[in-house]
């Protein structure tokens, strides 16, 4: 396949991003994945770090932010599962349990 992010130019310079899309499709294809955009794969990496208990300002610097707001209020999505388990924490804590 090759390498996917090559650079037009020789290593160090800017990568195409149409080649870059292509092999990104391919491989998406050949995992049997559906596919999104480059882009949501940021969305899909926040929200993972996020159900792994990765602490936020790990997560920013994983995804290059600069603010922390961004990385929280933009990418990150709080997952079912997350809530739920929040939400039986916070019984238990205020049933002294």
């Amino acid at each position: 396949m090759g390498h996917w992010s090559q650079a037009v130019g020789g290593p160090g310079a800017a990568v195409d991003p149409r080649h870059f899309n292509r092999k990104f499709d391919a491989r998406c294809e050949a995992a049997g994945v559906r596919r999104i955009t480059v882009h949501d794969t940021r969305h899909t990496c926040a929200t993972l770090l996020a159900a792994l208990d990765v602490h936020p300002r790990v997560a920013m610097q994983i995804l290059r932010h600069s603010q922390i707001d961004v990385t929280m209020n933009v990418y990150t999505e709080a997952t079912s599962e997350a809530t739920r388990k929040a939400l039986k924490r916070l019984g238990k804590t205020l049933d002294g349990s």
